[in-house]
């Protein structure tokens, strides 16, 4: 009787082979995630998670939670900041989903200038996680001369966009506007002098009447670019311009003339 009860108890042989066969699994499951760990973009570190290891994800700059709706600097109460009411943008509104700063800012610089722009994917996935849809009839992505595109091989900011309307399902419009003057880059410019160097830098090709328009650009400094591009798609009927923005400098408060 005591033999029969062990053996009523032994593992069946078809148990035995599913054990196995799950066991063999696993180890294969394990050896796949190995091969398809990377160098972290950032620190280098083997990566699981894709492009960052979860360190570098966790450390990504969240901006604070009450913002300038209108420009998204930080305000007490979350409430419009006094710049904006005193010197309204063309601009309405602005949606960032971080900081300006490591370690996001190499990922940018990398997307622009080091052609790189399979970056622009994940700076898209990182926008949509941290940013809601946006009310707006159409995505517009911030233009760039012909001449930097030429030499970068690509718009990052249109490649975003691309990414950010197939997502939210809004129609995305890559000539909505052009950009007629290669202006030097704003980043060698002081705060005041870069309002001078993007006035007239756009033209509208496209009636926008009535249109609520979604905006989207990389970064936003000064917001100087930003406010002048907007005020080109109004005077081509746009009724409301909403920033939809990877990352937001936190400005020298001193230093600042208007959104």
């Amino acid at each position: 009787m005591r033999i029969d009860i062990v053996l009523s108890n032994a593992p069946k042989p078809r148990t035995i082979a599913a054990v196995n066969a799950l066991r063999r699994m696993t180890t294969l499951a394990r050896r796949v995630r190995a091969l398809r760990s990377q160098d972290c973009h950032i620190c280098g570190m083997k990566s699981r998670e894709g492009l960052l290891c979860r360190g570098c994800l966790d450390d990504m700059p969240a901006l604070p939670l009450c913002r300038c709706p209108v420009c998204a600097i930080p305000t007490p109460l979350g409430e419009v900041c006094g710049v904006c009411l005193n010197h309204p943008p063309h601009y309405d509104a602005t949606l960032a989903a971080f900081e300006y700063r490591f370690p996001l800012e190499p990922m940018v610089v990398a997307l622009k200038y080091r052609a790189q722009p399979h970056l622009a994917a994940f700076i898209a996935r990182m926008m949509i996680n941290a940013i809601e849809r946006p009310e707006a009839d159409c995505v517009i992505p911030m233009p760039l001369h012909p001449r930097r595109i030429i030499e970068r091989g690509f718009n990052q900011s249109a490649e975003i966009a691309r990414r950010l309307a197939s997502h939210w399902r809004i129609p995305l419009m890559l000539d909505a506007a052009e950009r007629d003057r290669d202006t030097p880059p704003q980043a060698k410019l002081s705060g005041s002098d870069r309002y001078q160097n993007v006035k007239g830098a756009f033209r509208g090709t496209r009636d926008l009447s009535g249109r609520k328009v979604a905006v989207v650009d990389d970064v936003m400094t000064t917001g100087s670019t930003l406010d002048e591009l907007a005020r080109t798609l109004k005077s081509r009927g746009a009724a409301h311009v909403t920033n939809i923005l990877a990352a937001r400098t936190l400005p020298n408060f001193g230093s600042r003339r208007n959104g």
